[in-house]
């Protein structure tokens, strides 16, 4: 068909010869009847069908999200106050209210966190469309803080259609800045990045920096050897002693996200909706575990915790620690720790039983090394020193090399003054 007959087609609706010539916004007008004629032969939805803007499917559906009206735009929130009785697995929520902020500090090796009220803290956990990047969006945040009666209230942000997302930016900008102490899991690395792209992309400015604890890097100082990966779903678990009932995989969030942007399907967002709620009440209970966590730890948490203590300088708290997690059964890790701590405190006869005990129980060339040390330098026995050396200290050939010349020379001259 030559191209004027094809034009020649445009006369009349898709097509048809027999029907009168249409003019202007007619046509318009019944070639969309046409089609959607066709999508309903197809069985595809029409554009009646289709669901009506966000705003009228929220209102719709069972998700208790409600509309506010902002400077930039509509928001919508759903907010919940916990009682303070309420526990995530062993631990209550409003323990987080009371941590001990110096404790915190030590964990976070941190010392800005240690100035900081904890009950002012905001912790913060989006769902997002991405793992990161430029294009990535948040489309549901959640917000924990106390109120002035010690109450946790939850706060839900959802995204219902991308036109808010400056309104929801602005709305978050104004939490943080309210808050004494920003509280996340991964938000170091994830989270708070991913919201200063959106910040910038919208040009609105950033909150004020504050002291920012981020409980994952905790967890994995306290938690890695023993459970080692440290999601938190393990810590709920492993930790809290908490067991989540059908949750979903983080995989799953983001398409469910774009199933409601294109059908407003709105009770497909139920799931994710509690996973995040979830997520924040989670983190509180793990900031009020690690707020005071001697007697509530696992004895093999209370090595990672002793460690993370040497780390932080605070000696006395961190050989209290080891010999906690000494009686509740850590053993080896446990008395290798305790012997290092107390030769960084200065205590080396201390140090010298608890590692000659452990030679006794574990073939170990850490601890043949800190032996012979302490057999060279403090108890002034290099004979000794040198069947530890004999029997392998781990260093490197040469300083093992250096060690054994130094030690030789010193029995060679401990001999002369004998004879």
């Amino acid at each position: 068909m030559d191209i004027k007959s094809k034009l020649s087609l445009l006369s009349s609706p898709l097509g048809g010869s027999a029907a009168p010539v249409a003019r202007g916004p007619e046509v318009l007008t019944a070639l969309r009847q046409r089609m959607q004629e066709l999508l309903a032969a197809s069985g595809r939805p029409t554009t009646s069908e289709r669901p009506e803007p966000a705003s009228s499917d929220l209102e719709r559906s069972d998700l208790p999200f409600v509309a506010e009206a902002h400077e930039r735009g509509s928001i919508w929130v759903r907010r919940q106050v916990l009682a303070p009785s309420t526990h995530v697995g062993r631990i209550p929520l409003e323990a987080a209210r009371d941590a001990c902020p110096e404790m915190l500090a030590l964990l976070a090796l941190d010392p800005d966190v240690g100035t900081c009220d904890p009950s002012g803290a905001l912790f913060l956990d989006t769902e997002t469309t991405g793992l990161g990047g430029a294009g990535s969006v948040a489309f549901l945040v959640g917000l924990g803080a106390f109120d002035a009666r010690g109450r946790l209230v939850l706060e839900q942000l959802l995204l219902r259609a991308p036109e808010d997302e400056a309104a929801l930016l602005d709305y978050l900008v104004g939490r943080l800045e309210q808050a004494s102490l920003l509280i996340t899991y991964n938000g170091k690395t994830f989270d708070m990045p991913l919201l200063g792209c959106r910040f910038v992309m919208h040009r609105i400015p950033a909150p004020k920096a504050i002291p920012h604890l981020d409980l994952l890097h905790v967890a994995r100082r306290l938690h890695k050897e023993r459970l080692g990966q440290c999601r938190l779903i393990s810590l709920e678990s492993g930790v809290l002693g908490f067991e989540r009932q059908e949750d979903i995989p983080g995989g799953e969030i983001p398409p469910l996200y774009g199933h409601y942007l294109r059908t407003g399907d709105s009770s497909a967002l139920w799931p994710v909706v509690e996973h995040n709620a979830l997520d924040v009440m989670s983190m509180a209970a793990l900031m009020g575990l690690y707020g005071e966590p001697v007697t509530a730890l696992h004895a093999g948490d209370l090595v990672g915790l002793a460690k993370t203590l040497k780390r932080a300088r605070a000696l006395d708290q961190a050989h209290r620690v080891a010999d906690r997690a000494l009686e509740l059964g850590a053993g080896p890790m446990a008395r290798l720790l305790r012997g290092q701590i107390a030769k960084a405190r200065g205590e080396k006869g201390r140090a010298l039983a608890d590692f000659e005990q452990l030679s006794r129980e574990v073939d170990d060339a850490r601890v043949r090394l800190e032996l012979a040390k302490l057999y060279e330098h403090y108890v002034k026995q290099p004979l000794k020193a040198l069947d530890m050396v004999a029997l392998g200290t781990g260093e490197r050939p040469e300083q093992t090399k250096k060690r054994r010349e130094r030690l030789m020379l010193k029995c060679s001259k401990l001999q002369d003054k004998q004879h």
